[in-house]
């Protein structure tokens, strides 16, 4: 397969809304000009929203791919064969009303579908879904399959629902079906949570998604979807060791406190096997959980807290936060501090097994 680029960015255009289905045309945003060039604002609705976030390091027109084949020579000069295209705009909260939302996200993935039919193979996607309308949800799911997505994505928040609530459950059965993971990436998908930490952008488009990690694996959804496959994107591997290390800690309390009290009810709410007391090298494994590093990271501390067989890593393409290394496959495959081996498998074989490719 090749080098696969886990976490790549578009910008969305005023082309992006040309894709807008017929019927949902008047929910279109609309370009504000406040920087001498349209698009740097878009109105939707009541609200007006920064498109934040550029990074400089890339062609305007690569990372709003208006120049897809401009962006494909600049993918092989990075070592990079496939890359995973996430949003911009849509990383957060754009509406509170179902049919508003669902407008903007089948325009959006209409544009992405379009983007794959003419990437020769090398720009798969992730879909953002509808989510306050679950029927259509899912719906939008198998379309985004048979147009060259390979994951959908969730934020750490979907209005004032977690990625585990149950409300969720009917969506996932599809996805499994499908093979198509899912993909929380660092954003927001709640108004009221994006203004609530308006000051606290690491709250904001972070800490939730980390939670949600552990208690993915705390409360044994993944094996209630043995298939399905799960991707932390954008939010560094560094927080493994604590989340990890902290389920350890709660199945040792929660195994002595059986000991005591065998009928206490707090141990039939346990998810995953006590043998995690034995190490957290598995956790990732056991529940089909990926998670997406940077080259910043502190791999030798990370990699014997996780292992290297469910990692992946993101240049974060088109973005200027410090997620963003545009160099990371040329400095993954350098060498230093980790193997070739483990190299590979963070940059090939891991995102490989991650998106299905």
């Amino acid at each position: 397969m090749g080098t696969i680029d886990a976490d790549a960015h578009v910008i969305e255009t005023e082309e992006t809304w040309t894709h807008i289905l017929p019927e949902d045309k008047k929910f279109s945003p609309i370009a504000v000009d406040q920087r001498g060039g349209p698009g740097s604002f878009w109105r939707i609705e009541d609200r007006t929203y920064q498109l934040q976030n550029i990074g400089y390091n890339t062609t305007k027109e690569a990372r709003e791919m208006t120049d897809i084949e401009g962006r494909l020579a600049h993918m092989d000069q990075l070592n990079v064969d496939t890359q995973i295209l996430y949003p911009t705009l849509l990383l957060r909260a754009l509406t509170d009303r179902a049919e508003v939302e669902l407008a903007i996200t089948r325009g959006y993935n209409r544009w992405l579908a379009d983007i794959y039919e003419r990437g020769k193979g090398r720009l798969r996607w992730a879909a953002v879904l509808p989510y306050m309308t679950l029927d259509a949800a899912i719906e939008e799911l198998k379309w985004a399959k048979d147009h060259g997505a390979c994951a959908f994505m969730m934020h750490g928040t979907e209005n004032f629902r977690l990625p585990t609530d149950s409300y969720f459950f009917p969506l996932y059965e599809v996805a499994e079906k499908l093979d198509m993971p899912v993909c929380i990436h660092a954003g927001t998908g709640s108004l009221q949570v994006y203004d609530y930490f308006a000051s606290d952008v690491f709250t904001r488009f972070r800490l939730s998604a980390i939670g949600v990690c552990g208690n993915l694996i705390y409360s044994g959804i993944p094996k209630n979807f043995p298939k399905l496959r799960w991707g932390f994107i954008e939010f560094t591997s560094a927080w493994l060791p604590f989340i990890l290390g902290d389920l350890v800690i709660r199945a040792e309390a929660e195994v002595a406190l059986a000991k005591e009290i065998p009928d206490h009810p707090i141990f039939a709410q346990i998810g995953f096997a006590p043998k995690a007391m034995g190490g957290t090298q598995t956790m990732l494994g056991d529940n089909n959980i990926y998670v997406a590093c940077q080259t910043s990271d502190d791999f030798p501390y990370v990699l014997a807290c996780a292992g290297d067989d469910n990692l992946v890593i993101g240049t974060d393409y088109g973005h200027a936060d410090y997620s963003n290394d545009i160099e990371a496959m040329h400095k993954m495959a350098s060498g230093g501090i980790i193997t070739a081996e483990t190299a590979r498998k963070i940059t090939s074989d891991n995102p490989a097994k991650l998106y299905a490719l």
